[in-house]
């Protein structure tokens, strides 16, 4: 008799396949469980588990069934007590073009008016970015607000529009207030590449034990696995063709350093010339 357990998110142990790091990933936690969700909306925007009545996800996709570019929209719209609309999107990939896209994001969910309804019942739009590498080196942040404002006075221009950056790459710069709201967890989570990480997290918390199992259940589901797989295969041609680029773009300035280097000894050798003619 075969008296083995089958393994589970609590007795399983050793590396995650697919992580909440692979965006398709990301998505499939996030839509499958609300209550996950619903953790990570609390603490992106500050709030309490009893202040989310609804979360809805406004453009859910069929997991694991699809695989177009049209499925691969991979940013969640949530539409929060029926009142503001969110947009949270996790990329790895360093984009030097974040900015713009994530205000063209922010700008899409903002013009959320329906047929017949004034300006005066526009929704609050969020645009969330949840980023493997910071947008601005130079400002390091962990959790970052960024809304219009007057550039001298420095009053907020409209409260209806806000765009917020996570940094996973700067955990160590979480504030007090990040901790409070578990904004430093939900980074270790999505960083975690083992299963014992997750179930230290686990401990006492529930979110993280619903975000740990059901991350487990749609790493066993082979559909799920293929697409995971095809999207990091994905991530890894286009860290192929950025490495090129930048290898390519190195050798240019190599050149050009060479080719200036090579016009000054020639204006020296000018200048020489002509002194000699003299």
């Amino acid at each position: 008799m075969n008296n083995a357990q089958p393994f589970t998110f609590q007795n399983d142990a050793g590396t995650i396949d697919y992580t909440l790091m692979n965006d398709y990933m990301f998505r499939a936690v996030l839509q499958e469980n609300e209550i996950v969700l619903k953790g990570l909306v609390c603490s992106l925007l500050r709030l309490l588990p009893d202040d989310v009545k609804t979360v809805t996800i406004l453009n859910p996709i069929e997991l694991g069934k699809s695989y177009d570019e049209k499925a691969f929209v991979l940013d969640i719209k949530v539409l929060l007590n029926n009142a503001a609309v969110i947009n949270i999107e996790l990329q790895v990939a360093n984009q030097s073009f974040w900015s713009n896209r994530s205000l063209s994001y922010l700008c899409g969910i903002f013009q959320n008016l329906k047929h017949g309804e004034d300006y005066a019942q526009v929704k609050p739009a969020y645009h969330i970015g949840i980023l493997n590498f910071s947008p601005f080196p130079e400002y390091p942040e962990f959790y970052a607000t960024y809304k219009i404002m007057n550039v001298e006075k420095h009053y907020i221009y409209n409260d209806n529009f806000t765009l917020n950056v996570l940094d996973l790459k700067q955990i160590e710069l979480a504030t007090d207030e990040d901790k409070a709201y578990q904004l430093d967890y939900w980074a270790r989570l999505f960083q975690a590449k083992k299963w014992e990480e997750l179930k230290m997290m686990a401990q006492d918390n529930t979110v993280m034990k619903e975000a740990g199992e059901t991350l487990y259940k749609l790493n066993q589901d082979d559909e799920m696995r293929y697409i995971c797989e095809m999207r990091e295969e994905g991530q890894r041609i286009l860290r192929t063709y950025q490495t090129l680029i930048r290898q390519g773009e190195e050798k240019l300035a190599e050149n050009a350093a060479a080719l200036a280097e090579k016009d000054a000894i020639i204006a020296a050798l000018q200048e020489q010339i002509k002194e000699l003619q003299k």
